[in-house]
Formats: structure tokens, sequence, C-alpha cells
């Protein structure tokens, strides 16, 4: 930013803090509280907080006004998000330092536990290393790039899980692919579009049927019931609703998917139940992508999902380990789904066993095993 736009910048914000200041006067002059409201139990303060949230009618236009100017002039939304070209967003996730140096190690350590925790118990692991938005879509990026560690992420994963042992297909060349023949990452989302879920489920078939897993014969079909408008999850980073609407990236439309099985047929691995499970976050948790359904459709298999929004990759799964043997007992593969941006990221897992996260890291051979603080429950395969 030039210093004349900083100026420009610094003008407009007192502008604005003035205008609000002044317009606020009343609601605060106005006030007056009863004389048995006690200042020391802090109700003064709620009451006067209460009354002041009331009168003052220009909050909600403050905040949208202050937004329409970062947004309008300068191309910025609020932290966490970054403006692209032609209205694209991308989670700022994707572009930023890790908050501590030491996470990238940390998480793998995890991955590779939960890798050897799995073929304790003689479970097949896949790894569905989602690329970034901005890996796929870098031609909408604007000024801001992603830092040299986030442009390498992906490249240096695929190098950490052949090293380690780690299977899963390459979902960079299979989305890169499928782009050319429509959306597979939403504009204003963080997400991919159904059809960017599809191509990544029939990637993950081609991937399994090249290592002679045998297929499915369960047929499932997929049909499109209809669209809705969809506001992503990226423009909460610019409050421009209600009042600068309109100079808001439109809402996009989001096909609307529902896989159906057909005539029964038997399972992958001629079972009546699934042993087959799929883990990780919103991208499979979200029915809106209908993941689990493209899954089935091109495994030919019904699947448990363990996947849960709001917790990144590492979690879930470990919910899932730390219910014990007996949950998974039956399973043959485990597919989990693995965003490349949350390698980076810390994640809250405060619910676990610190030993037993000790014991994950330290790899398969530890002796003993601990129970989780928690639980969890697993969607049920439908």
């Amino acid at each position: 930013m030039t210093r004349y736009a900083n100026v420009i910048y610094s003008l407009a914000f007192i502008l604005v803090m003035l205008g609000l200041a002044l317009s606020s006067l009343p609601a605060a002059l106005s006030f007056s509280a009863s004389s048995d409201t006690s200042i020391v139990d802090g109700k003064l303060t709620s009451t006067f907080e209460k009354h002041y949230d009331k009168g003052f009618v220009l909050k909600d236009f403050g905040t949208n006004a202050w937004a329409a100017l970062e947004f309008g002039l300068f191309g910025e939304g609020r932290p966490g998000v970054v403006v692209g070209r032609d209205e694209w967003l991308y989670t700022a996730e994707e572009f930023n330092p890790p908050s501590n140096a030491q996470q990238l190690t940390d998480n793998w350590q995890l991955i590779q536990g939960v890798q050897g925790e799995f073929k304790r118990r003689g479970i097949e692991l896949v790894v569905l290393l989602l690329p970034a938005k901005a890996r796929l879509y870098p031609e909408y990026l604007a000024e801001q790039k992603p830092i040299k560690l986030q442009q390498e992420l992906y490249q240096d994963a695929q190098q950490r899980m052949q090293r380690t042992g780690l299977q899963g297909p390459n979902l960079l060349a299979a989305l890169e692919a499928g782009k050319r023949q429509g959306q597979v990452f939403l504009r204003t989302d963080t997400h991919w579009t159904p059809y960017g879920s599809a191509v990544v489920a029939d990637a993950v078939a081609d991937y399994l049927r090249e290592r002679n897993w045998p297929a499915g014969d369960t047929r499932y079909s997929t049909r499109v019931t209809g669209s809705e408008t969809h506001k992503g999850d990226l423009l909460t980073y610019l409050p421009l609703d209600p009042y600068f609407v309109s100079l808001q990236p439109a809402q996009e439309p989001l096909e609307k998917r529902v896989t159906e099985q057909g005539e029964e047929g038997g399972d992958l691995f001629g079972s009546n139940s699934p042993q087959m499970a799929l883990v990780g976050t919103s991208y499979s948790a979200n029915p809106k992508w209908n993941f689990l359904g493209a899954l089935r459709q091109s495994l030919g298999s019904d699947l448990y999902n363990y996947a849960e929004d709001g917790h990144g990759p590492l979690v879930p799964m470990l919910r899932l380990l730390a219910k014990g043997e007996e949950e998974t007992r039956g399973l043959k593969l485990v597919l989990w789904e693995v965003p490349e941006r949350y390698l980076t990221m810390p994640s809250d897992l405060t619910e676990f066993d610190a030993q037993w996260l000790a014991q994950l890291r330290a790899g398969p051979d530890s002796a003993e095993r601990l129970a989780l603080k928690g639980s969890a429950k697993p969607l049920a395969a439908q």
C-alpha cells in the first residue's frame, strides 16, 4: 500500500469514527439506571451496554461502512480472507506462515503415528491430500501470494508420504484435469463444488483399482435435484450486508446432488457391513458437497463416515482411534481426507490424554494404549 493510500485510509478512518462517535451520543446521554442497579456485580455495565446497543442504530451501518471502505478502496477484507480478482476469495490459511514453527513437524509425527496404529490393527490407510484452492486457481490471485512454505507444501507432503510409505492418489493432478471440464472449487467458499468432490471420488476409485483393490458391486446413482444460491463462508469476512451488499461478491449457484442405492448387490469385500470408512473435515462431512455419495458411487460400496465439521482432519481421526479396536474391527480400508493447509495448523487436542498422544507420536510399538477422556459418535452409513 502506497504512502498516499495510507493517508487516505487514515483520514477515512478518522472521519468514520468521528461520525459514529457523534451519532452515538444520544444513546449514551439518554441512559438512566434504577437506583437498585449494582455497580459491583457488573449489572450497571450490562444495563448500559444493552441500552447503548438498542439506541445506537448506526452500529451495524458503521461496521458495513468500514468494510465497504476497506473492500471498495483497497480490495481488502477482514483478517482471514484474501481477496483475489474477478470476485474470487481465498482463506488466508493458505497464504500465511504457521503460528508455530514446529507445527508442521508435530502434525506429521501424529500422521505417522496414525499410520502405524492402523498398520498394527491390520487396516490399510489411504490419505486423500486435498490441494489448496490457491494452488488450483492461482490465475485469480491478486497481489498477495502464498508464502514460500505454502507454495511448496503439497510437493513436500507428497515426498514425506513417499518416504514413510503413506498411500494416496495425486489429487492435484486429478483436480487440475477436472478443472478443464468444470469448476472444482467454489468462488467465495473454502470448499469444493459437488463436481469437484466427484472428480476426487473417481480418482480415489482409479487409485484403488490400480492397486488391485476389489471393486464393489453395489450400484449407486447420483441425480441433480435442483440448485440453490450459496453464500460462501468467506463472505463473512466482508461484512457488507445489508447496507452495502451491492459491493459484495455475488453469491453463486450450488448444484444439489443426491446419491441413492440402486438394486442390491455385494459390497467391496463381500460383507453386509461396510468395511471401508471415511474420516476427514467438512469437505467430507457436509452433505452439500456430496463427497460421501460420490465415493459410494465410484467405489460401488458403502462407507462409514467419521468426518466432522470444524475440527480439522486430526481430531476426528484421533477420536476414531481412541474409541478402541472394537470400533474399527471389521474395517479393511480407511480413507483420510486431509486438506493441505491443515498440515501447518494447530488442532485443539486437549480432550485427548497427553501420554496417549505421545505414544502415537512414538510409533506403534508402544506397549500401553491409553483411553480417550471423551467420546465421539460416528455418522453411520445410510
